[in-house]
């Protein structure tokens, strides 16, 4: 029980901001993380050690997500994330820039609160929690080449969705 205590201090942000970014909501993000963790110690007794700790508890943020979207897609709703949202500025940025990187950071969390559940976890893997390629596969439990296709996909669905900002943002310039 100590060994696991100590996997769960260690663990424990990285679950709950996967789980913020891939669910776009703060209510029963303690419930999901919660399942996330008893999902974990039901299976350590059957882990090989094949695959780091990480990974293995990126699969089952994954399958807890999915599960919980399909729990919820009769009433599905999204809670915007923008009060707790914190978004690193360069200490020299003035108010206008300060303006534009929120609306930037408002524009991409509700572009992405709009992707699918799979883009959403693809994009959020690769750029907010910066797994590679391969720790991907294996979280997702796909082919190398089914990631870099999936990422790439996302991407490009995520910057049509984006266009429209980016373009309003030089017009202003």
């Amino acid at each position: 029980m100590e060994d696991f205590a100590a996997i769960i201090e260690q663990h424990q942000d990285r679950v709950f901001r996967t789980l913020a970014r891939l669910t776009g909501e703060r209510d029963g993000q303690e419930d999901l993380a919660q399942e996330v963790f008893l999902r974990l110690h039901r299976a350590l007794p059957h882990f090989r050690n094949r695959a780091k700790v990480s990974t293995f508890l990126y699969r089952i943020i994954v399958n807890v997500v999915n599960d919980e979207w399909r729990r919820r897609q009769s009433s599905r709703r999204m809670v915007a994330i923008d009060e707790d949202t914190q978004v690193l500025v360069h200490p020299g940025a003035g108010p206008e820039e300060l303006l534009e990187q929120h609306d930037f950071q408002a524009a991409l969390a509700e572009a992405m609160r709009q992707l699918p559940l799979g883009d959403r976890t693809i994009l959020t893997l690769h750029y907010q929690e910066g797994r590679k390629y391969e720790e991907i596969a294996a979280i997702l439990d796909v082919p190398l080449g089914t990631v870099k296709t999936n990422l790439f996909r996302a991407r490009e669905r995520l910057r049509g969705m984006m266009g429209e900002w980016i373009s309003k943002c030089r017009i202003s310039r």
